[in-house]
């Protein structure tokens, strides 16, 4: 009777003790103990559509290293009170939504967009909202050669409310083109009376085709947020690099150390074939010895 008493304190103790544990995970883990980032932006992208992305990312309180993607989190994105569409956070904790090029924005009297991000909360999350307010930019990219000179030309400008073309101002502008991991930036500088223009460097690496793609970025802009735009062309150079090679297992000459591996090998087997042999004749000579004795 005693024995089962024992048994079942040291079980209702286990049972504690594994409540206790998880209790103290879940206060480790508990959304009080980060700091929510909701960062709301917009990029236009060059079929002129515009992308609403919200981060949505949980950064500890203590060690900010610590960051949790909020996941599955129902974003809704609008211009003004009208609803331009929702979507949800992905496990890397980013919504995206993408409006096509002829939506008819909702615009205040200094034509401005006015893009809501708002994330409505949970039980364990408080309500999330973010504002973009932009102008619609139009941002031209032409490739051409002027005099034999390979020139990248932007044209940047707004439309008012009666069709006019409003040249930009004064806009930072920067030029890439398609890396192998990421876009390598050219050139950064200003556009200035609505126009930027920029000679093309001739030692630029393409496909094997010698395209190329061109990208004009604005970033981060007060007033438009950001643009891109972008077009290929056969600008690239490719060089057939011809690399002498040295012994390789698939060349015509094997690599030395296979030479002196199987040199090795080879007189080891012949080395055990003369041992071999040379044992025989000693063991058939000792026979004969053997058998002249007992005669």
């Amino acid at each position: 009777m005693k024995i089962n008493i024992l048994k079942y304190k040291l079980i209702t103790s286990f049972i504690i003790a594994l409540l206790f544990s998880f209790n103290g995970f879940a206060q480790e883990e508990d959304a009080s103990n980060y700091r929510m980032r909701f960062k709301f932006k917009t990029v236009k992208q060059p079929d002129n559509s515009r992308l609403l992305e919200v981060s949505f990312i949980g950064q500890n309180k203590k060690d900010r290293k610590d960051k949790v993607p909020v996941f599955d989190a129902e974003i809704k994105f609008y211009n003004e009170a009208n609803l331009l569409g929702t979507a949800k956070t992905s496990k890397e904790g980013i919504a995206q939504l993408t409006v096509p090029e002829n939506h008819n924005y909702t615009t205040d009297e200094d034509e401005y967009i006015n893009f809501i991000a708002k994330f409505e909360g949970s039980d364990g999350l408080d309500e999330e909202e973010d504002e973009i307010h932009v102008k619609n930019l139009y941002l031209e990219l032409n490739l051409e050669e002027i005099d034999s000179v390979k020139t990248v030309l932007v044209k940047a400008f707004t439309i008012d409310s009666l069709g006019v073309e409003i040249p930009l101002e004064e806009a930072d502008i920067v030029i890439s083109v398609n890396g192998m991991i990421s876009k390598m930036k050219l050139e950064e500088g200003t556009i200035e009376d609505g126009e930027f223009e920029f000679e093309f460097p001739t030692d630029i690496p393409g496909d094997a085709n010698g395209d190329i793609i061109v990208y004009s970025i604005i970033s981060d802009n007060d007033d438009f947020g950001n643009i891109i735009q972008q077009k290929s062309i056969n600008w690239g150079t490719f060089k057939t690099a011809s690399i002498e090679e040295g012994n390789k297992l698939w060349s015509e000459a094997a690599p030395i150390w296979m030479y002196i591996v199987l040199t090795i090998l080879l007189v080891g087997v012949w080395a055990n074939y003369v041992y071999t042999a040379v044992n025989l004749f000693n063991i058939k000579k000792e026979g004969k010895e053997l058998e002249l004795k007992k005669e």
